[in-house]
């Protein structure tokens, strides 16, 4: 079976905003989201965004990190975060790397497992884990 990328609808919010709104600092109008079709990555740890993305969510920098691409060369990249990630009924919240101009943005691994997601092999679409169909469900240990 030949292996194909798989894609994904996401849904990115400025997770800054959704606490200032729940405060009623902002209202919930002003919450600034977008919906992604991102690339599966289960060869990536983080998640992956580009300057574009950043720039409309308007995600605050946190950090400048390292990165081994799949060549094995060695990048640095901004981190920016919070960010409140929705796919079907999961969500987690987590950082980016900032990829420059309008790079496709990349789905790593660690937010999958936060939002207990998986590729399905046969039809290859990312799926909410069948076995825990209703909630996500992590490891503690």
């Amino acid at each position: 079976m030949e292996k194909r990328s798989v894609y994904a609808e996401i849904e990115l919010i400025n997770a800054d905003d959704v606490a200032f709104a729940k405060r009623h600092i902002i209202g919930e109008e002003e919450v600034k989201g977008m919906k992604v079709n991102m690339l599966v990555d289960s060869g990536a740890y983080m998640m992956a965004i580009n300057e574009s993305i950043q720039e409309q969510l308007n995600i605050p920098f946190k950090e400048k990190r390292k990165a081994q691409l799949a060549n094995g060369s060695i990048v640095e990249y901004d981190v920016v975060g919070p960010i409140e990630i929705k796919f079907k009924n999961r969500s987690a919240v987590c950082n980016a790397f900032v990829l420059p101009g309008d790079s496709e943005p990349l789905l790593g691994v660690i937010p999958m497992e936060e939002m207990d997601v998986l590729i399905h092999p046969l039809r290859q679409e990312l799926i909410v884990n069948p076995e825990h169909p209703y909630c996500a469900q992590l490891k503690m240990k």
